[in-house]
C-alpha cells in the first residue's frame, strides 16, 4: 500500500518516499505541460512570419502574428478542453499512471514536431496533437496524487503539485531567451530549436513509468462498471459537477484574460515611456521586451506564492470561504491595476497581486476537484469540470488579437477591457451558493 510507513519514523509532511515520488512525477508532468503549452506564445513573432513567407518585424508580419497567435491559442484551448475530458475518462478506464505517461508523450512529441513544420497549417496540426496531451495530463496527475497521499495531507500535496505551473512558465521564459537571444541569433531558425526542447518531458515520462504504479484506490474499483461522462449530469452527481465547473470556469476566464494581455499592456506602456524619452526604434523594442519579462515574472511569482497560500486558507477556512477570499482579492487587484492612475513601470508590478489571486487560486483545484467525485469517476469528473471551461476561455485570444490590432490605441483598449475583467471574479462570488464544501471529508471510493 502506498500510504504505509514505518511506525515512529519521522517523515516530511507525514508522507513516505514513494508518496513524494508520486507527487514529483505529477509535478513534472504538469510543469512540463504548462512549459510545452506556452512555448509558442514566446516564439510567435518569429515563427508565424517565417512560415507565412513574410519579413520578420514588418507591418504585415506583425499583423499576421497577432491573427495567428489568436487562432492557434484558441485551437490550443479547444484541444486542451477536449483532451481534458477525453483523457479524464481514459484515466478512470486504464489507470492514472498509464494515462499520465501517455499524455506526457503525446504533448512532448506534438511540441517537438512543431520544430519541423514547413508551413502554418502543419504547425496547427502539431499544436492540436500537443493540446490533447496537455489537457489530458492534469486529470490523471491530480487524481493520482489525491488517491496516494494521506487524507490529512491532500491539500498540501495538491497545492505543491500546482506550484509546477509557475515554474513551467519561468522555464519557458528562460529557455526561450537563452535559445533565441544567446545560442542562436537567426530569428528565422532559432524558434525551431525552442520547440525541440518540448522533447524534455518525454524523459520525465519514462521516469514515471519506472517508479510509479497505479494507486491502490483505483485498482480496487478498476473492475467495476466504467465511468460514463453522462453520469456527471445525473441527480447523484449534478450538484458536484456544477460546483466544480462554476469555480473552474471563473478562474479560467480570469487567468487567460489577464495573461494573454501581458505583452500588449507591457509593450504599450514601454512605448509610451520611450516616446517621452525620445528613444530610437531598437531601444524601444528592447525596452518593450524587458517590460514584458518584468510583468510576466511578477505574475508568475505572485502565482507561486498564491498557490502555496491556498494550503493554510483552505485548511483553516474551508474551500468555500477560500474561493470567496481569492475572488474578492482578484477583483480588487484587477480593478486597481487597470483603473488607478499609476506610473507606467509601477503598473507592471501590479501583476504580482494579480498573480497572487488570479493565478494562485488554481492551486486549489488539484485537491478540490478530486475531492468532489468517487474514485471510479474521479478522473472523468475532475477532467471535465476543470477543462470544459476552456471552450469559453477560447474566445479570449480572438479578443486580444482584435484589441492589439488597434495599433496606437491598443494599450487604452486593453486596459479598459481588463478593468471590466475584474467583474468576472465578482460573478464567481455570486456563484458560491452552488459550491459544495469538502473540508474534513475523506475521499469517496
Amino acid at each position: 500500500m502506498e500510504q504505509t510507513h514505518v511506525p515512529g519514523q519521522r517523515t516530511l509532511l507525514d508522507m513516505n518516499g514513494y508518496q513524494w515520488t508520486v507527487i514529483l512525477a505529477a509535478w513534472l508532468g504538469w510543469g512540463f505541460d504548462v512549459f510545452d503549452g506556452l512555448l509558442f506564445n514566446y516564439v510567435a513573432p518569429n515563427c508565424v512570419p517565417t512560415l507565412l513567407g513574410l519579413e520578420i518585424g514588418s507591418a504585415a508580419g506583425k499583423a499576421a502574428t497577432l491573427q495567428w497567435t489568436g487562432i492557434l491559442t484558441s485551437v490550443l484551448l479547444i484541444g486542451w478542453a477536449v483532451g481534458g475530458v477525453l483523457f479524464g475518462k481514459v484515466a478512470d478506464r486504464i489507470g492514472r499512471t498509464k494515462t499520465l505517461l501517455l499524455t506526457m508523450l503525446l504533448y512532448s512529441i506534438g511540441t517537438a514536431a512543431c520544430a519541423f513544420a514547413p508551413n502554418i497549417w502543419v504547425l496547427l496540426i502539431c499544436r492540436v496533437i500537443s493540446s490533447l496531451g496537455i489537457g489530458g495530463e492534469w486529470a490523471a496527475g491530480a487524481a493520482m496524487v489525491a488517491e496516494v497521499v494521506p487524507e490529512k495531507r491532500r491539500v498540501e500535496a495538491g497545492a505543491l503539485l500546482y506550484t509546477s505551473a509557475p515554474m513551467g512558465l519561468f522555464l519557458a521564459t528562460f529557455i526561450t531567451f537563452q535559445v533565441t537571444g544567446v545560442y542562436f541569433n537567426d530569428p528565422a531558425v532559432s524558434w525551431r530549436y525552442v520547440f525541440l526542447f518540448g522533447l524534455v518531458p518525454a524523459a520525465a515520462a519514462f521516469l514515471v513509468r519506472l517508479f510509479v504504479k497505479e494507486p491502490e484506490r483505483w485498482k480496487k474499483v478498476a473492475s467495476d462498471s466504467h465511468a460514463k461522462l453522462s453520469e456527471l449530469f445525473t441527480p447523484a452527481y449534478l450538484k458536484l459537477t456544477i460546483s466544480g465547473f462554476c469555480m473552474a470556469v471563473t478562474a479560467l476566464i480570469m487567468w487567460w484574460s489577464c495573461n494573454a494581455f501581458i505583452p500588449v499592456v507591457a509593450k504599450g506602456l514601454a512605448s509610451r515611456e520611450a516616446l517621452l524619452l525620445g528613444m530610437d526604434a531598437s531601444a524601444v523594442e528592447a525596452m518593450g521586451q524587458s517590460w514584458v519579462k518584468t510583468a510576466t515574472n511578477s505574475f508568475n511569482l505572485g502565482g507561486l506564492i498564491g498557490t502555496l497560500l491556498t494550503i493554510p486558507i483552505a485548511k483553516y477556512f474551508g474551500r468555500k470561504k477560500m474561493f470567496f477570499i481569492y475572488y474578492l482579492a482578484a477583483a480588487a487587484s484587477i480593478m486597481c491595476a487597470f483603473g488607478l492612475d499609476l506610473a507606467p513601470h509601477s503598473r507592471l508590478y501590479m501583476y504580482f497581486p494579480i498573480g497572487l489571486t488570479v493565478f494562485g487560486v488554481f492551486g486549489s483545484f488539484t485537491y478540490y476537484l478530486p475531492e468532489l467525485f468517487p474514485t471510479r469517476l474521479r478522473g472523468t469528473g475532475a477532467g471535465f469540470t476543470y477543462n470544459i471551461g476552456r471552450l469559453v476561455a477560447a474566445f479570449g485570444p480572438f479578443l486580444v488579437g482584435s484589441i492589439a490590432a488597434a495599433g496606437a490605441n491598443a494599450l487604452d483598449s486593453a486596459m479598459y477591457v481588463l478593468f471590466w475583467v475584474g467583474m468576472v471574479p465578482v460573478m464567481g462570488i455570486f456563484l458560491l451558493p452552488f459550491v459544495i464544501e469538502t473540508k474534513g471529508k475523506v475521499l469517496v471510493d
